[in-house]
Protein backbone atom coordinates (compact mmCIF):
# COMPACT_ATOMS: atom_id res chain seq x y z
CA UNK A 1 0.00 0.00 0.00
CA UNK A 2 1.37 3.44 -0.95
CA UNK A 3 0.40 6.85 0.39
CA UNK A 4 1.35 10.28 -1.04
CA UNK A 5 3.05 12.59 1.46
CA UNK A 6 3.01 15.76 -0.61
CA UNK A 7 5.89 16.97 -2.77
CA UNK A 8 8.49 15.24 -0.65
CA UNK A 9 7.83 11.86 -2.22
CA UNK A 10 6.02 8.67 -1.56
CA UNK A 11 6.06 6.80 1.70
CA UNK A 12 5.50 3.03 1.72
CA UNK A 13 3.28 1.69 4.51
CA UNK A 14 3.33 -2.01 5.29
CA UNK A 15 0.20 -3.63 6.71
CA UNK A 16 0.14 -6.97 8.51
CA UNK A 17 -2.32 -9.63 7.36
CA UNK A 18 -3.65 -12.05 9.95
CA UNK A 19 -5.06 -15.37 8.74
CA UNK A 20 -7.51 -17.24 10.95
CA UNK A 21 -7.96 -20.98 10.56
CA UNK A 22 -10.47 -23.26 12.32
CA UNK A 23 -9.17 -25.34 15.19
CA UNK A 24 -10.18 -28.53 13.39
CA UNK A 25 -8.21 -27.73 10.26
CA UNK A 26 -7.29 -30.78 8.23
CA UNK A 27 -3.82 -29.28 7.90
CA UNK A 28 -3.04 -30.79 11.28
CA UNK A 29 -2.73 -34.14 9.56
CA UNK A 30 -4.88 -37.22 9.93
CA UNK A 31 -2.81 -38.80 12.69
CA UNK A 32 -2.97 -35.66 14.82
CA UNK A 33 -6.65 -35.26 13.99
CA UNK A 34 -7.51 -38.81 15.03
CA UNK A 35 -5.56 -38.37 18.26
CA UNK A 36 -7.51 -35.20 18.96
CA UNK A 37 -10.81 -37.03 18.35
CA UNK A 38 -9.87 -39.93 20.63
CA UNK A 39 -8.83 -37.55 23.42
CA UNK A 40 -12.07 -35.63 23.05
CA UNK A 41 -14.21 -38.78 23.24
CA UNK A 42 -12.35 -39.99 26.33
CA UNK A 43 -12.54 -36.56 27.95
CA UNK A 44 -16.32 -36.42 27.41
CA UNK A 45 -17.16 -39.99 28.45
CA UNK A 46 -18.94 -38.72 31.59
CA UNK A 47 -21.07 -36.39 29.45
CA UNK A 48 -21.86 -39.24 27.05
CA UNK A 49 -23.00 -41.41 29.93
CA UNK A 50 -25.21 -38.66 31.36
CA UNK A 51 -26.84 -38.08 27.97
CA UNK A 52 -27.38 -41.82 27.60
CA UNK A 53 -28.96 -42.04 31.07
CA UNK A 54 -31.17 -39.03 30.36
CA UNK A 55 -32.49 -40.53 27.11
CA UNK A 56 -32.90 -43.96 28.68
CA UNK A 57 -35.14 -42.73 31.50
CA UNK A 58 -36.98 -40.36 29.15
CA UNK A 59 -38.00 -43.32 26.98
CA UNK A 60 -39.27 -45.58 29.75
CA UNK A 61 -40.34 -43.14 32.49
CA UNK A 62 -43.89 -42.61 31.19
CA UNK A 63 -44.20 -45.85 29.23
CA UNK A 64 -46.78 -48.33 30.50
CA UNK A 65 -45.16 -51.32 28.77
CA UNK A 66 -41.58 -50.16 29.30
CA UNK A 67 -39.03 -52.80 28.30
CA UNK A 68 -41.79 -54.94 26.79
CA UNK A 69 -41.61 -52.76 23.67
CA UNK A 70 -38.22 -54.32 22.98
CA UNK A 71 -40.04 -57.66 22.67
CA UNK A 72 -43.20 -56.43 20.93
CA UNK A 73 -41.54 -55.10 17.77
CA UNK A 74 -39.62 -58.27 16.84
CA UNK A 75 -42.51 -60.55 17.87
CA UNK A 76 -44.97 -58.66 15.67
CA UNK A 77 -42.58 -58.74 12.72
CA UNK A 78 -41.83 -62.45 13.13
CA UNK A 79 -45.50 -63.25 13.66
CA UNK A 80 -46.41 -61.47 10.43
CA UNK A 81 -43.92 -63.55 8.44
CA UNK A 82 -45.18 -66.77 10.06
CA UNK A 83 -48.76 -65.93 9.04
CA UNK A 84 -47.68 -65.11 5.47
CA UNK A 85 -45.67 -68.33 5.27
CA UNK A 86 -48.53 -70.50 6.57
CA UNK A 87 -50.88 -68.84 4.10
CA UNK A 88 -48.56 -69.76 1.25
CA UNK A 89 -47.93 -66.13 0.33
CA UNK A 90 -44.28 -66.15 1.31
CA UNK A 91 -41.50 -68.73 1.33
CA UNK A 92 -39.08 -68.52 4.26
CA UNK A 93 -36.72 -71.19 2.95
CA UNK A 94 -34.82 -74.00 4.64
CA UNK A 95 -33.20 -72.83 7.87
CA UNK A 96 -32.54 -76.01 9.89
CA UNK A 97 -33.62 -74.48 13.23
CA UNK A 98 -37.00 -73.44 14.69
CA UNK A 99 -38.12 -70.37 12.78
CA UNK A 100 -38.91 -68.15 15.82
CA UNK A 101 -35.36 -68.68 17.08
CA UNK A 102 -33.88 -67.96 13.64
CA UNK A 103 -36.03 -64.88 13.04
CA UNK A 104 -35.87 -63.23 16.48
CA UNK A 105 -32.10 -63.65 16.63
CA UNK A 106 -31.84 -61.93 13.25
CA UNK A 107 -34.26 -59.21 14.37
CA UNK A 108 -32.19 -58.55 17.50
CA UNK A 109 -29.16 -57.70 15.34
CA UNK A 110 -31.33 -55.78 12.88
CA UNK A 111 -32.83 -53.65 15.65
CA UNK A 112 -29.32 -52.93 16.91
CA UNK A 113 -28.66 -51.32 13.53
CA UNK A 114 -32.01 -49.75 12.65
CA UNK A 115 -32.92 -48.34 16.07
CA UNK A 116 -29.42 -46.95 16.51
CA UNK A 117 -29.46 -45.33 13.08
CA UNK A 118 -32.85 -43.70 13.56
CA UNK A 119 -31.93 -42.44 17.05
CA UNK A 120 -28.54 -41.09 15.98
CA UNK A 121 -30.05 -39.37 12.93
CA UNK A 122 -32.42 -37.43 15.20
CA UNK A 123 -29.93 -36.90 18.05
CA UNK A 124 -28.76 -33.40 17.11
CA UNK A 125 -32.19 -32.09 16.19
CA UNK A 126 -33.74 -33.43 19.41
CA UNK A 127 -31.06 -31.63 21.43
CA UNK A 128 -31.36 -28.41 19.46
CA UNK A 129 -32.10 -26.15 22.43
CA UNK A 130 -29.10 -27.49 24.34
CA UNK A 131 -26.77 -27.19 21.34
CA UNK A 132 -27.62 -23.52 20.81
CA UNK A 133 -27.03 -22.65 24.48
CA UNK A 134 -24.10 -24.84 25.54
CA UNK A 135 -20.77 -25.49 23.86
CA UNK A 136 -19.95 -29.20 24.18
CA UNK A 137 -18.86 -32.16 22.09
CA UNK A 138 -21.73 -33.09 19.76
CA UNK A 139 -20.25 -36.55 19.28
CA UNK A 140 -21.56 -37.43 22.74
CA UNK A 141 -25.13 -37.01 21.50
CA UNK A 142 -24.67 -39.44 18.61
CA UNK A 143 -22.77 -42.01 20.66
CA UNK A 144 -25.31 -41.87 23.52
CA UNK A 145 -28.22 -42.38 21.12
CA UNK A 146 -26.66 -45.53 19.68
CA UNK A 147 -26.19 -46.78 23.24
CA UNK A 148 -29.98 -47.07 23.52
CA UNK A 149 -30.06 -49.66 20.73
CA UNK A 150 -27.35 -51.67 22.51
CA UNK A 151 -29.57 -51.89 25.62
CA UNK A 152 -32.51 -52.94 23.45
CA UNK A 153 -30.34 -55.63 21.87
CA UNK A 154 -29.38 -57.01 25.28
CA UNK A 155 -33.06 -57.18 26.29
CA UNK A 156 -34.01 -58.92 23.04
CA UNK A 157 -31.13 -61.35 23.37
CA UNK A 158 -32.65 -62.40 26.69
CA UNK A 159 -35.69 -63.50 24.66
CA UNK A 160 -33.37 -65.41 22.32
CA UNK A 161 -31.83 -67.24 25.28
CA UNK A 162 -35.32 -68.18 26.46
CA UNK A 163 -36.05 -69.63 23.01
CA UNK A 164 -32.84 -71.68 23.15
CA UNK A 165 -34.15 -73.24 26.35
CA UNK A 166 -37.71 -73.68 25.05
CA UNK A 167 -36.64 -75.48 21.86
CA UNK A 168 -33.87 -77.45 23.61
CA UNK A 169 -31.46 -76.03 21.06
CA UNK A 170 -28.18 -75.06 22.75
CA UNK A 171 -26.22 -72.30 21.02
CA UNK A 172 -22.75 -72.85 19.67
CA UNK A 173 -19.92 -72.31 22.20
CA UNK A 174 -18.77 -69.64 19.74
CA UNK A 175 -21.51 -67.43 21.18
CA UNK A 176 -18.84 -66.08 23.53
CA UNK A 177 -17.44 -64.15 20.55
CA UNK A 178 -20.74 -62.38 19.90
CA UNK A 179 -19.37 -58.92 20.93
CA UNK A 180 -16.89 -59.17 18.04
CA UNK A 181 -19.81 -59.56 15.63
CA UNK A 182 -21.66 -56.66 17.23
CA UNK A 183 -18.69 -54.30 16.78
CA UNK A 184 -18.85 -53.81 12.97
CA UNK A 185 -22.63 -53.33 13.18
CA UNK A 186 -22.15 -50.63 15.82
CA UNK A 187 -19.37 -48.99 13.78
CA UNK A 188 -21.58 -48.92 10.68
CA UNK A 189 -24.45 -47.48 12.71
CA UNK A 190 -22.27 -44.76 14.23
CA UNK A 191 -20.65 -43.92 10.90
CA UNK A 192 -23.95 -43.47 9.10
CA UNK A 193 -25.40 -41.76 12.18
CA UNK A 194 -22.68 -39.08 12.23
CA UNK A 195 -23.37 -38.13 8.61
CA UNK A 196 -27.16 -38.40 8.72
CA UNK A 197 -27.40 -36.37 11.94
CA UNK A 198 -25.64 -33.51 10.14
CA UNK A 199 -27.93 -33.86 7.12
CA UNK A 200 -30.96 -33.90 9.40
CA UNK A 201 -29.83 -30.61 10.90
CA UNK A 202 -29.83 -29.09 7.42
CA UNK A 203 -32.89 -30.89 6.01
CA UNK A 204 -35.42 -32.00 8.61
CA UNK A 205 -36.98 -34.53 6.23
CA UNK A 206 -33.92 -36.74 6.64
CA UNK A 207 -35.17 -38.25 9.89
CA UNK A 208 -38.54 -39.21 8.40
CA UNK A 209 -36.90 -40.60 5.27
CA UNK A 210 -34.56 -42.80 7.30
CA UNK A 211 -37.42 -44.17 9.41
CA UNK A 212 -39.33 -45.08 6.25
CA UNK A 213 -36.24 -46.54 4.58
CA UNK A 214 -35.48 -48.79 7.55
CA UNK A 215 -38.86 -50.49 7.19
CA UNK A 216 -38.35 -50.91 3.46
CA UNK A 217 -34.75 -52.09 3.86
CA UNK A 218 -35.76 -54.71 6.42
CA UNK A 219 -37.88 -56.49 3.81
CA UNK A 220 -35.10 -56.23 1.21
CA UNK A 221 -32.53 -57.68 3.61
CA UNK A 222 -32.84 -61.45 4.25
CA UNK A 223 -33.29 -61.13 8.00
CA UNK A 224 -36.57 -63.03 8.40
CA UNK A 225 -36.05 -65.35 5.45
CA UNK A 226 -33.26 -67.19 3.66
CA UNK A 227 -31.30 -65.34 0.99
CA UNK A 228 -32.66 -66.23 -2.47
CA UNK A 229 -30.25 -67.98 -4.81
CA UNK A 230 -31.24 -66.02 -7.91
CA UNK A 231 -33.12 -62.95 -9.04
CA UNK A 232 -32.87 -59.23 -8.43
CA UNK A 233 -33.13 -59.58 -4.65
CA UNK A 234 -30.19 -62.00 -4.60
CA UNK A 235 -28.10 -59.52 -6.59
CA UNK A 236 -29.06 -56.58 -4.34
CA UNK A 237 -28.30 -58.62 -1.23
CA UNK A 238 -24.82 -59.41 -2.53
CA UNK A 239 -23.96 -55.70 -2.19
CA UNK A 240 -25.71 -55.18 1.15
CA UNK A 241 -23.08 -55.10 3.95
CA UNK A 242 -25.63 -55.24 6.76
CA UNK A 243 -26.84 -58.61 5.43
CA UNK A 244 -23.38 -60.17 5.80
CA UNK A 245 -22.90 -58.66 9.25
CA UNK A 246 -26.22 -59.97 10.57
CA UNK A 247 -26.39 -63.33 8.80
CA UNK A 248 -22.80 -64.16 9.77
CA UNK A 249 -23.43 -63.28 13.42
CA UNK A 250 -26.59 -65.41 13.47
CA UNK A 251 -24.93 -68.34 11.75
CA UNK A 252 -21.98 -68.17 14.12
CA UNK A 253 -24.24 -68.27 17.19
CA UNK A 254 -26.49 -71.05 15.90
CA UNK A 255 -23.91 -73.33 14.26
CA UNK A 256 -20.44 -71.97 15.02
CA UNK A 257 -19.59 -71.77 11.30
CA UNK A 258 -19.44 -69.12 8.57
CA UNK A 259 -20.73 -69.77 5.07
CA UNK A 260 -19.30 -66.58 3.58
CA UNK A 261 -16.36 -65.31 5.68
CA UNK A 262 -15.16 -63.19 2.76
CA UNK A 263 -18.39 -61.20 2.70
CA UNK A 264 -18.15 -60.68 6.45
CA UNK A 265 -14.56 -59.43 6.26
CA UNK A 266 -15.31 -57.03 3.39
CA UNK A 267 -18.44 -55.73 5.12
CA UNK A 268 -16.55 -55.24 8.39
CA UNK A 269 -13.82 -53.29 6.57
CA UNK A 270 -16.44 -51.15 4.80
CA UNK A 271 -18.10 -50.45 8.16
CA UNK A 272 -14.79 -49.40 9.72
CA UNK A 273 -14.00 -47.16 6.73
CA UNK A 274 -17.42 -45.50 6.83
CA UNK A 275 -17.01 -44.93 10.55
CA UNK A 276 -13.55 -43.33 10.25
CA UNK A 277 -14.46 -41.05 7.34
CA UNK A 278 -17.77 -39.99 8.88
CA UNK A 279 -16.17 -39.34 12.28
CA UNK A 280 -13.54 -37.07 10.72
CA UNK A 281 -16.17 -35.18 8.69
CA UNK A 282 -18.33 -34.75 11.78
CA UNK A 283 -15.36 -33.55 13.82
CA UNK A 284 -14.45 -30.96 11.19
CA UNK A 285 -17.99 -29.60 10.89
CA UNK A 286 -19.51 -29.92 14.37
CA UNK A 287 -18.42 -26.40 15.33
CA UNK A 288 -21.03 -25.10 12.86
CA UNK A 289 -23.83 -27.38 14.02
CA UNK A 290 -25.39 -24.72 16.24
CA UNK A 291 -25.83 -22.46 13.18
CA UNK A 292 -28.05 -25.05 11.47
CA UNK A 293 -30.07 -26.54 14.31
Amino acid sequence: MFMCTGLSGVKKIRTAITTYEPDNSIKKGYVSLLGEIVNEVIKNKWLTYQLFKRDFFAIYRQSFLGFLWAFIVPLVSVGSFIVLSNAGLFQIGTIGVPYPLYAILGMAFWQLFSMGLIASTNSLVNAGSMITKINFSKKSLVIASVGQSVISFIVQFGLVCALFVYYHKPPSPAIMLMPLFMLPIILLTLGLGFILSLLNGIMRDTGSIITLMMTFLMFLTPILYVKPSSGILAMVTSYNPIYYLISSAREWILAGTLTDPGGLIISACVSALIFMVSLIIFHLTETRVAERI
